[in-house]
């Protein structure tokens, strides 16, 4: 058994500032593996497509928006079929575990997981993990053919369960040792990769021939990189039910508001963009921009100024924002994941908004709407089912060319390959200094509710180069040390 390598980023640089984050492979510490022919080759549904295979050169650039004079920055690999593989049909042993909250999409990955190792790749052996991480060594396994998966994809949740926690590396790679699996495909968030990585580090240092392969998934959309997660847009489609339920009762009340709670522990991306979609709301309120209720130019003297202009308003507020405003007596706890336990700012504001109104002896009618679980436990819609076949493909083309320790991710419209350390580095966040929010302002007619001093702060937090809808034009990150140089 060969000793692994250093397990140091795997960086290549070239000219023009090019950098390459790549991924790492089998061969970084297994370096004798035979190789075979990739049997997409001799696959009927690839026998049209003009080229088969992707080019061991092509990569993606992180950033598409750059200066004429600046480097061409960071890039990743492309995702897709490879011209060898290094597993054989035969010996695959894959298995797919889910771990984390619910998403719509779930299911679909599953699917196509499970459809893609059998009907490009020839694969008879694929393992569901009961519950999450700790199904690998506390639950029995599910076996799942093309016949079981076959209409899963039509349900929301996840047949194979999944749980919070339960992370034990020694019993999690014991146990994928012991049953002889060789393909590993983690779906979940970024605590959830972050698991991912740990596994993969531990497989390395045993030696082990084991492809670890991870597919984002965060309803928040809060993992960095990625373009989007798989189950947005589905999210954002059905906020829009909630919304016009709340819309509806405000206009139907006098001086009626909607008050509608959705998804966003520390990033509001589903409240943002859901508002920006609907078009009948008055007020977005997320964990990024911070807020005040009362005194000049607080919340309370908005919704008073709002309700006497229209008559009614409808109010989306992220379950993140406005933590800080509540008792701090009140003590919050966390989950099996590590996950903070947010109180339920939600009914404490619509209270809040209740007792100014009776202060100020105005009639007022608020209807509270608070979707989160029927929105989480939704099918995903078609963008969302094809967005869940492609990241799945990709991760099994990757897995069958002996890539390892990577996450699936769609960078700038193109399926890639991102090193685990780039989606577990940070968290995506909405720039509140940025376009977007601006339009969101600009469609909702809300003031910011900060003051100078927090656009202050908030700016010394950005790029110092101009830059377009919050992105770094020249695309230039911090690197880790370079392990490997080319030339040209």
């Amino acid at each position: 058994m060969s000793s692994p390598k250093s397990n140091k980023p795997k960086i290549v640089n070239g000219p023009g500032g090019y950098i390459l984050q790549d991924v790492p492979h089998l061969v970084d510490y297994l370096p004798d593996l035979p190789t075979y022919p990739n049997p997409l080759q001799d696959n009927p549904a690839y026998s049209v497509v003009k080229q088969y295979f992707v080019d061991a050169d092509d990569s993606v650039p992180e950033k598409v928006v750059v200066h004429k004079d600046g480097p061409r920055g960071v890039h990743f690999r492309r995702a897709g079929p490879r011209q060898k593989v290094y597993f054989e049909s035969d010996e695959v042993h894959a298995c797919i575990v889910t771990c984390g909250g619910l998403c719509p999409g779930l299911n679909t990955v599953i699917r196509e997981i499970v459809s893609s190792l059998s009907y490009m790749y020839g694969v008879k052996r694929i393992l569901g993990i009961d519950g999450g991480y700790r199904g690998f060594y506390a639950k029995n396994t599910i076996p799942l053919s093309s016949k079981v998966v076959n209409d899963i994809h039509k349900r929301g949740g996840t047949i194979l369960g999944t749980s919070r926690g339960g992370h034990d590396t020694t019993k999690i790679v014991d146990s994928i040792q012991d049953r002889g699996i060789n393909q590993v495909y983690i779906i979940g968030g970024d605590g959830t990769q972050r698991g991912a990585s740990v596994i993969f580090e531990e497989i390395r240092r045993r030696g082990l021939k084991v492809a670890v392969v991870g597919i984002p998934k965060t309803i928040d959309n809060d993992i960095p990189v990625i373009d989007k997660s798989f189950g947005f847009d589905t999210a954002v489609e059905e906020a829009q039910r909630a919304i016009n339920a709340a819309h509806v009762e405000a206009e139907s009340n006098e001086n009626g508001i909607g008050f509608v709670k959705l998804m966003g522990r520390y990033s509001g991306f589903i409240a943002m963009y859901a508002t920006l979609a609907s078009r009948d709301v008055d007020c977005c309120l997320i964990p990024e921009s911070p807020f005040y209720l009362e005194g000049e130019g607080g919340l309370l003297e908005f919704i008073e100024k709002r309700i006497k202009e229209n008559g009614h308003m409808v109010i989306v507020l992220a379950e993140g924002a406005g933590q800080e405003l509540m008792s701090k007596s009140m003590e919050s706890n966390t989950d099996a994941s590590g996950n903070k336990l947010l109180k339920d700012v939600g009914l404490w504001l619509s209270q809040s908004i209740k007792d100014h109104f009776k202060k100020i002896n105005m009639v007022m009618n608020l209807k509270y709407i608070d979707p989160t679980y029927m929105i989480r436990a939704v099918p995903s819609n078609a963008s969302d089912n094809v967005y869940c076949t492609l990241l799945a493909q990709s991760a099994v083309h990757g897995a069958m060319a002996g890539y390892t320790g990577y996450t699936s991710g769609l960078v700038n419209g193109r399926q890639t390959y991102i090193p685990y350390y780039r989606i577990t580095e940070k968290q995506n966040n909405v720039v509140i200094t940025d376009r977007m929010w601006a339009r969101l302002l600009s469609s909702t007619n809300q003031p910011s509710f900060l003051g100078p001093k927090d656009v202050a702060e908030e700016k010394k937090e950005m790029p110092e180069k101009p830059t377009l809808d919050g992105e770094n034009c020249d695309g230039v990150v911090d690197i880790p040390p370079v392990t490997k140089e080319i030339t040209k």
